[in-house]
């Protein structure tokens, strides 16, 4: 009996499909039956109950699956003990990240990290849409927002402000604002998640809070859109100060009304479970830690950000 063919049959039972095992394992549905009838062969009983709808397990698998289930967690943890032991770093990175933060920053920083570590094997997906660990392929995500579900567990990257920014040609010909009750007169570029769109844009200044329901005629469901639009002079756009970095330094963006400051976030590297949190994710966590915080030290040195952002 293969080593995984029962992993395969452990994910069976945990997602109670064929289909759905094998997209988490990243094989073809035929190849997962196939491994899940070798070990029924070999064990001379049926695992599952099957029908057309539907996959439950047998009383005998009910016996049997959890028991090896945690004969395949003890074998897991075994080599990764020796692997920890050993200074290895390999295996899978698989890896959610936003599309702005994703494509111009996390991935080129993918990039260094794979270079210093040739053994590990990279799959990034890149989508603004809230990542189902138990559905979608990835062991991790990069993602703003600390984590409500309980279950998760996660590093904190780092705290990272809000900008409300626009591009110097747009601000030439509309003019600077300087409080956000003038802000209706400006053209928003919004950003959507399903279908609510994020039109409405609150501050903080000196303790006091300002929001603005704003009007526009661009809206995406794609973070990065926004960025090119307000990079291409169409508007106003309360964004990452990290997905706008490179463009605030370069001066392709301004930060308008610094002393008005859009809400601030969290960036955290979030895993599924503890047993996902190999020593690759915690080089990997310490690697963002590191290249995030000069990113920070950049803005606030320019005082594009506030200094207390990065404290």
């Amino acid at each position: 009996m293969l080593l995984e063919d029962l992993q395969v049959v452990s994910k069976v039972a945990e997602y109670r499909s064929i289909t759905a095992a094998a997209t988490h394992l990243d094989m073809h549905t035929a190849t997962a039956s196939a491994a899940v009838k070798r070990v029924e062969a070999s064990l001379g009983i049926e695992l599952f109950i099957r029908t057309t709808r539907h996959l439950r397990l047998s009383s005998a698998g009910e016996r049997y699956i959890p028991q090896c289930e945690q004969a395949l967690l003890m074998l897991k943890h075994a080599k990764q003990n020796i692997k920890n032991e050993l200074d290895i770093v390999d295996g899978d990175l698989r890896i959610a990240v936003s599309s702005d933060l994703g494509r111009n920053l996390a991935v080129p920083w993918l990039d260094e990290f794979m270079s210093k570590h040739p053994k590990l094997k990279l799959r990034v997906s890149i989508s603004d849409s809230n990542i189902d660990f138990y559905r979608d392929s990835v062991d991790m995500a990069l993602r703003y927002g600390s984590p409500t579900d309980t279950n998760l567990y996660g590093f904190k990257i780092c705290d990272v402000p809000g900008v409300l920014c626009a591009s110097p040609e747009y601000l030439k010909k509309q003019g600077m604002p300087d409080h956000p009750d003038q802000l209706n007169q400006y053209n928003g570029l919004f950003y959507q998640m399903h279908d609510i769109v994020y039109d409405l844009w609150e501050f903080q200044q000196k303790g006091q809070t300002f929001k603005v329901k704003m009007g526009s005629n661009r809206i995406a469901n794609d973070a990065e859109l926004v960025r090119r639009w307000c990079v291409a002079g169409h508007g106003l756009a309360v964004k990452s100060s990290l997905d706008m970095a490179a463009d605030l330094l370069s001066g392709k963006l301004l930060n308008v009304m610094p002393d008005y400051h859009p809400r601030s976030t969290e960036l955290w590297l979030v895993c599924p479970s503890r047993q996902s949190i190999t020593p690759a994710v915690r080089l990997l966590r310490d690697a963002f830690r590191d290249k995030c915080a000069h990113i920070l030290k950049q803005l606030t040195e320019r005082e594009i950000i506030p200094n207390k952002v990065n404290s």
